[in-house]
């Protein structure tokens, strides 16, 4: 079947995402004065929305003299965490939207409420993005994934929809030498146009290929490096091995598609998406961030605890829309087994989500290769039951000789940077 036919199919069955497409890509054909002036009205509509209808949003500003969104306060994690429920559109069904969760580059777990039309719009922008390496829909996307929780089932229905989307998804939580020779194969069998994920899973990936003075196909036009933080070790090992351009992309789970690079490697906010403020806050530029894209649970003024700032001027590349760079990102290392397999940190986060709402932070942090300390810090000690099952869980999903041990600080303590990173390997 021909991508042209497959993308076909795939734009009947995601009539929403394709139209949502067709108004991102009008958008990059405005000026920045428009963009801007658009994003200045999607902002105002946005906080008056969440004014008039959500309990959290209304009482919140009760007391202020107009909603200008300059002086509006800041929006953190533990006010998320505490009024989440509050946070939702009034009148809205809560058991009929989904349901996100995040570890977050703090440490600090945060859940989340969005509605099918948020879910749609973060698909349509996803290949917004992409486009801009030269990929168009219909095109294979071979996607390298660490968030066990993302990962579709395996039924035919979904194998289908997969094979329609051309985009297959590989659960790279946790992998071995074994298991970085699987997927080289599977590049080869898949013959992909582009190669997405986690940062440090496509350096691992890169890295593999380098030793074994392996190969990989000329279908390849780009990389998307994701989630995490990526090094300037970790572009050039990839570029020369996978030998196309890497792209970084910016988001969130809470709020995503918030910038993404372009060919000249510059990384520009996508403005009919987010409003992006950078803030002096705690001696450093902290990012601020209002999504334009949830209704169902706004976030307004949102500071997600990652630093950065905008900058002036227009790129080579023609791209109205305007220019940041980061500063302090999210970091955490992946766990290692005796047996050489390797976990990545998303898997621990998924770990604790039924946990959640009684947790203020966490820490897992791999002591030798056989012991993992997770320190908790919360109000409500996890009861004996629970706390049995998270060590079974280790034992099963990562090592059967690993040890959990589960500590209860006060507090945790940040790093050199000021961040709360919530996996830690103390391994050479």
């Amino acid at each position: 079947m021909s991508h042209r036919l497959k993308h076909a199919l795939h734009r009947r069955l995601h009539r929403e995402r394709f139209r949502l497409l067709d108004e991102l890509l009008h958008n990059q054909t405005l000026s920045r004065a428009q963009l801007l002036a658009k994003q200045a009205r999607e902002l105002d509509g946005i906080i008056r929305f969440a004014y008039d209808h959500t309990p959290y949003y209304h009482e919140k500003y009760a007391a202020l003299s107009d909603l200008d969104p300059a002086s509006l306060p800041i929006l953190r994690k533990d006010e998320i965490i505490r009024h989440r429920d509050a946070m939702v559109t009034r009148d809205l069904d809560k058991s009929l939207l989904k349901t996100g969760s995040t570890g977050g580059s703090t440490g600090v777990p945060l859940s989340f409420y969005y509605d099918e039309h948020k879910s749609q719009l973060m698909r349509a922008g996803m290949c917004r993005g992409y486009m801009g390496s030269g990929w168009r829909p219909g095109q294979k996307i071979l996607n390298f994934w660490g968030a066990r929780q993302d990962i579709s089932g395996s039924s035919v229905t979904q194998r289908l929809r997969d094979f329609i989307a051309a985009e297959q998804t590989i659960p790279a939580y946790q992998h071995s030498e074994a298991q970085l020779r699987q997927w080289v194969e599977t590049i080869h069998s898949y013959r992909p146009v582009l190669l997405q994920g986690y940062a440090s899973i496509l350096a691992e990936l890169a890295r593999f290929i380098d030793d074994n003075r392996l190969t990989v196909p000329g279908t390849l036009i780009g990389v998307y490096s994701t989630a995490e933080v990526l090094y300037g070790w970790q572009r050039e090992l990839m570029e020369r091995v996978f030998r196309c351009k890497v792209f970084n992309q910016y988001g969130s789970r809470e709020i995503p598609n918030i910038a993404c690079e372009c060919r000249h490697g510059n990384l520009h906010v996508f403005t009919d998406m987010v409003h992006l403020e950078s803030c002096p806050i705690d001696g450093e530029e902290r990012i601020v961030l209002t999504s334009l894209t949830n209704r169902a649970m706004p976030f307004i003024r949102y500071e997600n605890g990652d630093s950065g700032r905008l900058l002036e001027g227009d790129c080579a590349c023609g791209s109205p829309f305007p220019l940041m760079e980061m500063g302090l990102c999210r970091s955490n290392d992946l766990i290692r087994t005796r047996h050489g397999k390797r976990v990545h940190p998303s898997y621990f986060n998924r770990l604790l989500l039924d946990s959640l709402k009684d947790i203020r932070q966490y820490c897992f942090i791999q002591e030798t290769l056989d012991k993992i300390i997770l320190q908790l810090v919360t109000s409500n000690p996890l009861n004996r039951e629970t706390e049995k099952n998270l060590q079974a869980r280790i034992r099963a999903e990562v090592a059967d000789e690993m040890v959990l041990e589960i500590h209860y600080p006060a507090e945790i303590e940040r790093t050199s940077s000021g961040k709360h990173r919530f996996v830690i390997s103390k391994l050479d």
